[in-house]
């Protein structure tokens, strides 16, 4: 036995050492996360890109009871994924709709027209992922759109999802909840 092995100490790091070296880990706790509030919707940001190098972001929604959710649209640079924690989500994808309860996941590849709504009396609880990060920000954007008066401008709303490559799909149904015209 060397005096190195015998004194604790050894030639190969040890496992704090190493964890030095490591990526940091995030970990957020119930209570903490960016809050982004957007009319009804309350979305707690669990990771927003600058953990996983930008190739996923991460958010908690609550939607409050009847949040219509946005018209329809397409992402043409990432993917989206809901995860159904509590109450039911009501899914539209072009035509066909789906009531996603708790437990169900829906992923949304891009290019695919989507929203989704609360069309319930209760609140729902989702998780979102974002491959890669970007529309984290757009959610912040987003925000400071609303930060006025609280009705953006529609034009300015569409020149926002532009930005990070979203796209309205004005060709299909109308938001969940609505009546076609």
């Amino acid at each position: 036995m060397t005096h190195e092995q015998h004194s604790g100490e050894s030639a190969a790091p040890s496992q704090h050492q190493r964890a030095d070296t490591a990526p940091a880990v995030s970990v957020v706790g119930p209570d903490e996360g960016e809050t982004i509030r957007l009319g009804t919707t309350r979305m707690r940001v669990l990771e927003d890109g600058s953990t996983t190098g930008h190739r996923l972001g991460l958010a908690e929604s609550v939607l409050a009871p009847h949040t219509p959710g946005p018209p329809q649209h397409r992402h043409a640079q990432h993917d989206e994924g809901f995860y159904i924690v509590s109450g039911t989500v009501r899914f539209t994808v072009g035509h066909d709709v789906h009531d996603a309860t708790a437990g169900t996941l829906v992923m949304v590849p891009p290019g695919a027209p989507h929203t989704f709504a609360n069309i319930t009396g209760e609140p729902a609880v989702m998780v979102s992922t974002f491959t890669p990060d970007l529309y984290v920000q757009y959610f912040r954007d987003l925000r400071d759109l609303y930060a006025g008066d609280g009705t953006p401008d529609p034009g300015e709303t569409v020149r926002t999802m532009r930005r990070y490559a979203t796209e309205p799909a004005t060709d299909l149904a109308p938001r969940p909840g609505e009546r076609p015209s």
